[in-house]
């Protein structure tokens, strides 16, 4: 075994530059050691303790290649409809090797944008992973929040079948992967009293991956002008040493006017493009909306007219004949930018948002094209990941993952030269 690494030998380990390992010396989290002539060197004791579970990677101290993947890693994606999800991880430097979508206009969509991403349409319970063993490095998927058959105290696989999360867990089985995300609604949290996400997270634990504690990031603090939550479930290869911790969140929320504006995320305004519109009365009643406000800022007598038998009940009703403000997120978008319980009124014009304003709020490049009609278009946009939420989780992805490769790698490098 070599008595010591030199800086150039360490840097090369660590794929860091020797500035950072200098800055490691200096703060005490990598010591060095020095030689008469005030070299630094790393012995092999020194080392060793990085391949022992310890994270190389401190937040005060980070490395120029700490969020960039140091080698290919490979993602497959379930239920990825327009891909949102897919193109956030791609964006952050994952490579989207396989994705399953049913939806057929969300698939052209994918192909479209996306000529080289293996895009396979159809039911996710017909297609087969397991020719994927070993290729695949993180599972992905927005399962739908389905009930399972509670007949038993514990729940396994085979009782799930019949839910998207079995698909989801069956992809995770055949495919080993380090790492599975699953993604949903906050309300999974409180689903049949929490006993659904319990089930979920014992049926990753029995196939062999400890479960990171669930937790719902907030769009509006990652870089997203959107008030969406949504839950996220991080599972781990038991064993493999690997560490994960979720996003830091922005100090601020991110308003729309960030999005729909030349600014910091898109150098020009929204480009014009096709979208809703209201019907003659309903455009009457929305003009007397003020950025930001909703039903109760109508005289009482058009409150009733256009609440009918909901003026009358509980409520705050917020969504309704909700225009929003430039100057805080939107609502979570819909399906459809003008239903009723769920209004989305652009903040100036008395409209609901446009195909492209509707992209861009999900954080969308302009250059992304959605194919099928207006509705499918909608319907496609609001169903998806914003991508800077994507973008945002796959960049600890791939910390997660670098971390493990090092380490690795270093115990490569210490039995070749023991």
């Amino acid at each position: 075994m070599k008595n010591y690494y030199s800086l150039e030998e360490t840097a090369a380990i660590f794929s860091v530059s020797k500035e950072t390992l200098r800055r490691w010396d200096q703060k005490g989290k990598l010591k060095a050691t020095r030689l008469p002539n005030n070299y630094r060197v790393y012995t092999p004791e020194t080392l060793k303790q990085y391949t022992q579970g310890q994270s190389i990677f401190d937040m005060e101290v980070l490395g120029e290649h700490h969020y960039t993947p140091i080698k290919p890693y490979n993602v497959l994606e379930l239920f990825a409809g327009a891909g949102g999800l897919a193109l956030g991880l791609e964006k952050a430097g994952l490579k989207c090797q396989l994705l399953n979508e049913i939806d057929k206009w969300a698939c052209q969509t994918l192909r479209e944008n996306r000529p080289n991403w293996n895009v396979i349409e159809g039911d996710v319970s017909t297609v087969s992973f397991s020719e994927n063993a070993g290729k695949i490095d993180i599972v992905t998927g927005g399962f739908p929040c389905q009930a399972f058959s509670y007949a038993g105290k514990k729940l396994g696989l085979e009782d799930a079948r019949g839910t998207l999360f079995y698909e989801f867990a069956r992809a995770v089985k055949e495919t080993q992967p380090l790492m599975c995300i699953g993604e949903n609604v906050k309300g999974l949290t409180t689903h049949e009293n929490g006993k659904t996400l319990e089930t979920m997270i014992q049926i990753l634990d029995d196939l062999g991956y400890d479960v990171v504690t669930p937790q719902v990031l907030k769009a509006a603090y990652y870089n997203v002008p959107q008030k969406r939550e949504r839950l996220f479930l991080v599972g781990l290869k038991r064993g493999k040493g690997l560490n994960f911790s979720y996003p830091k969140p922005n100090a601020e929320m991110m308003p729309l006017s960030a999005v729909l504006k030349a600014g910091e995320l898109y150098s020009s305004d929204v480009p014009s493009s096709a979208g809703q519109i209201y019907p003659p009365r309903k455009k009457e009643i929305m003009d007397l909306i003020p950025p930001g406000g909703y039903w109760r800022d109508l005289p009482v007598n058009i409150q009733k007219e256009y609440m009918l038998k909901s003026f009358y009940l509980g409520g705050g009703k917020t969504g309704m004949a909700r225009r929003i403000s430039w100057d805080e997120p939107c609502l979570t978008l819909t399906t459809s930018p003008a239903q009723k319980q769920t209004e989305r009124c652009h903040p100036d014009e008395t409209r609901p948002f446009t195909v492209r304003e509707y992209a861009r709020i999900q954080t969308f490049p302009d250059t992304w094209v959605f194919k099928g009609s207006i509705n499918q278009t909608y319907k496609q946009i609001g169903n998806a990941v914003p991508v800077n939420l994507g973008y945002a989780m796959g960049k600890e992805m791939i910390r997660t993952l670098n971390e493990f490769t090092i380490r690795e790698e270093l115990k490569v490098r210490f039995k070749e030269s023991a």
